[in-house]
């Protein structure tokens, strides 16, 4: 079973959740529950893993959604989960079928998960410092208003990601990343130039007219419960899902 680290927040029939690394069956350097079937996981243990994670959470596994992320802006609107080898290339997806649940990995990458339950859209995006520039969570937006929704009815949540006390860039890279999002730019708390993803993200959703935002106070980097590619390297990845009730 997922271990009580996991968190499900719920409004007004919109769910949202985000995993640990604990509960699963994947062995080190991915354990317990990986997610990620890109990251030289045993693809059984991750297929076991998806559908702990998905029956804790009283989801059908067959009807969650998962996307090739590619750190790009590209978006697809979606009506059912592809089948194995079709997955396009995208970092948000949006649905209106409420039986559909949508998941986004990450391993220090901000999990972006919205909800409009009065017009019955949800999307989930993944948004690094390359997405977070690209525009991937505006354009998840804009998606789901081109299917009723309203920024002011959308509710967010981000989940854990690395924070800009532990985002280590370049000078130069924090520029260019502040230049597009300035409330990006960040200092790490041992005095270096960093990057701040999450703050980025919700500075886009707050410009957008999202006001109902909610943040995880975890940081991928700093914590033991969570995956983090900057700290590990070779390592498994969380999941963020967002779906509506029947």
């Amino acid at each position: 079973m997922i271990t009580t680290h996991e968190t499900v927040f719920s409004t007004s029939g919109a769910h949202f959740a985000f995993t640990d690394r604990w509960g699963g069956v994947s062995a080190a350097p991915y354990d317990r529950l990986n997610l990620g079937g890109a990251v030289g996981d045993d693809p059984a243990a991750v297929r076991a893993n998806r559908e702990l994670a998905a029956k804790t959470l009283g989801l059908d596994p067959a009807r969650v959604v998962w996307m090739n992320q590619v750190h790009g802006r590209e978006v697809a609107v979606v009506e059912q989960p592809w089948t194995d080898g079709d997955v396009p290339a995208v970092d948000a997806v949006v649905t209106v079928r409420r039986e559909l649940a949508l998941a986004v990995l990450t391993a220090d990458c901000v999990p972006v998960l919205l909800a409009d339950p009065v017009a019955g859209v949800v999307a989930a995006a993944h948004a690094g410092r390359p997405g977070l520039v690209a525009g991937v969570v505006p354009a998840a937006v804009e998606a789901m208003t081109g299917l009723g929704a309203e920024p002011s009815r959308i509710v967010a949540r981000t989940g854990p990601a690395v924070c800009g006390r532990c985002y280590e860039v370049p000078a130069a890279m924090r520029d260019e990343v502040a230049a597009t999002v300035p409330a990006a730019r960040a200092e790490t708390s041992w005095g270096t130039p960093a990057v701040d993803v999450v703050a980025g993200v919700h500075a886009q959703l707050d410009a957008l007219g999202v006001a109902d935002r909610q943040r995880s106070d975890v940081c991928t980097r700093e914590s033991d419960d969570h995956y983090s590619y900057r700290r590990d390297r070779t390592t498994g990845r969380l999941a963020g899902y967002v779906w509506l009730d029947r």
